[in-house]
């Protein structure tokens, strides 16, 4: 399959992009030809997720690990007259 290969260096993060890319996509798509997006810059990705062409468009943001306690090595504190489980 052909694949045509998208640089998005320097192109705005705004709605006539996303409507663009989203055009272009389809066309792609309906001329049987893969469509490889590169360099968005990361507010153009957050646009895309929240239009939800993201995964369509295979642009993921880079997302910061959660935060979340550490469980490994910690027990839960109970009432010392609570028998164990």
């Amino acid at each position: 399959m052909r694949t045509i290969v998208c640089d998005l260096r320097g192109v705005a993060a705004d709605c006539v992009t996303v409507d663009a890319l989203a055009r272009i996509h389809l066309a792609a798509r309906r001329a049987g030809v893969d469509l490889d997006v590169r360099h968005a810059s990361p507010e153009l990705k957050e646009l895309l997720v929240f239009t939800g062409l993201s995964g369509v468009l295979g642009v993921e943001p880079r997302r910061e690990p959660e935060e979340r306690e550490e469980l490994l090595g910690r027990e839960e504190e109970r009432e010392l007259d609570d028998p164990p489980a």
